[in-house]
């Protein structure tokens, strides 16, 4: 097996600080992110904290290094879903080829980790979230596993609770040069927590790739079981104190501890609906449009305001116009608007969001031609919503509203669907209104879809046959036919 050798993973430094001697060490975090967004992540992780990202060849995750006197920084972070602490990392790993030895591998690798520093930092993320205040026993969930993960994990990766188990590890102090790993966490256990119940833990398998010879369940179970070996801790797959990640793609195995309970795509909606996106993906697709200050934000089709919500509270020096045609939606947008604001207002910041809410015909808008700076939506997939039989005559009906409340030549869109064919051809029709200048294909519970960030042209509504639907030349045909086979 060939580690990979990366220069601040899991690397100690004993740097004693000049007020107070506490130990800084640098670890490897890795943090789960929508997929297609990747490079997203890794823009705003060298924005926010001044590090570099590495992608992952498993698509869907990042990793970068951070020192734990900055820890906090990470859980700023707002393109990230799940966070975790890597313990170790392989880029070849060598699997026997038969089922038990591989099992047997994974059972004796438990014992040969260098789990300290993941553990110190375990520690100090808890204390973090501990003087946040976080709650106990929320409903916390986990992400939906991609499409390209082949097995169930050991604990259900289903969105699920996830309670806070009770501190039964306290932050006791650093491990005493030339004790083993499992002594000195046990140790520093029973100092800082007398008569303490046992640690409480569980083991979470993601496996990719059809060359390995066992499942999910079993790795989780055999490397769990050595695991739980080597600490003396107790397995618990609800109520657990501890979550170790055990993560296998192709040959690429990183073993981590999670440092979030619940993913924090979740940080914004209370009302959800059949379709609400998640807060990480409605980050990502509001950077690729760069909103600026004073720019005016529209979400026509906004379900219950995820996007909006992101923008108003991420991006607030451009404003946000929230609509939809059904009153549902509109009322749980309003409604979760409100609890930021009460959120906003408990902490003793400004409460108010720069966000309005209307019921309206996506087709006939109650907007002045030329007057918003951006459209960003999600359109109706025609799976929980609409149809795909509808979406033909909805998708270039509203393309031509949109472009007529877009500013010409600046005015941008950004529309997440996973019909493809039907919106590839509508924006076909709409060539001298909306320019195509890049998608990003992402992966929304389950399904391939795709962000399509369009430019408005220059013309002026209304002199143009866009709204005249003629069939299509050849060029653009095979354009169609090209953008389809590449998106099978």
């Amino acid at each position: 097996m060939e580690k990979i050798l990366l220069p601040t993973q899991n690397i100690r430094e004993l740097q004693a600080d000049a007020s107070g001697g506490d130990v800084v060490i640098t670890v490897t975090v890795g943090a789960t992110v929508p997929t297609g967004f990747e490079h997203t992540a890794a823009e705003e992780i060298e924005e926010k904290i001044g590090v570099e990202a590495k992608i992952s060849k498993d698509r869907g995750r990042i990793y970068f290094p951070i020192t734990s006197d900055k820890l906090f920084q990470v859980h700023h972070l707002k393109s990230v879903d799940n966070l975790f602490v890597v313990v170790e990392e392989y880029d070849h790993y060598q699997f026997k080829e038969s089922k038990e030895e591989s099992l047997v591998d994974l059972q004796q690798l438990a014992s040969k980790l260098p789990w300290t520093d993941a553990l110190e930092v375990w520690k100090l993320n808890r204390a973090l979230k501990k003087k946040k205040g976080h709650r106990k026993g929320g409903s916390g969930g986990k992400a939906k596993p991609s499409s390209e993960v082949s097995d169930a994990t050991a604990a259900d990766t289903e969105q699920q609770e996830l309670p806070q188990a009770e501190v039964s590890a306290a932050e006791g102090q650093t491990k005493t040069e030339g004790s083993t790993d499992a002594e000195a966490y046990t140790q520093d256990s029973e100092e800082a927590a007398p008569g303490a119940k046992v640690t409480k833990f569980r083991v979470t398998c993601n496996r990719a790739g059809d060359k390995h010879s066992f499942s999910s369940n079993e790795a989780a179970r055999d490397f769990g079981g050595a695991v739980q070996e080597f600490f003396q801790w107790k397995a618990d797959m609800t109520k657990f104190d501890v979550e170790v990640l055990l993560n296998i793609h192709n040959t690429e195995v990183v073993i981590g501890i999670a440092l979030t309970e619940e993913s924090l795509h979740r940080r914004n909606i209370s009302h959800f609906g059949p379709t609400t996106l998640r807060s990480t993906l409605c980050y990502g697709m509001l950077r690729l449009c760069k909103p600026q200050a004073s720019d005016v934000i529209l979400d026509p089709m906004c379900g219950t305001g995820a996007i909006p919500l992101e923008g108003a509270i991420e991006f607030n020096s451009s404003f946000y116009i929230a609509g939809d045609n059904n009153d549902m939606a509109v009322n749980r947008t309003v409604n979760n608007v409100c609890h930021i604001q009460r959120r906003r207002g408990d902490k003793g910041s400004v409460s108010g969001l720069p966000i309005d809410t209307v019921q309206w015909d996506l087709c006939n808008l109650p907007i002045r031609t030329s007057s918003v700076d951006i459209i960003i939506t999600d359109m109706p997939f025609g799976k929980r919503m609409g149809s795909r039989k509808k979406n033909w005559d909805l998708y270039p009906s509203c393309l031509r509203e949109m472009a007529r409340v877009c500013r010409p030549g600046s005015g941008k869109a950004v529309l997440l669907t996973q019909d493809k064919k039907c919106f590839s051809k509508a924006v076909s029709r709409m060539g001298g209104l909306w320019k195509k200048l890049h998608t990003v294909w992402v992966n929304v519970g389950g399904l391939h879809a795709g962000v399509y960030l369009l430019k408005r042209t220059g013309a002026v509504f209304g002199q143009t046959p866009e709204d005249i639907y003629e069939p299509r030349g050849a060029v653009n045909s095979q354009a169609d036919e090209k953008d389809d086979k590449e998106l099978s």
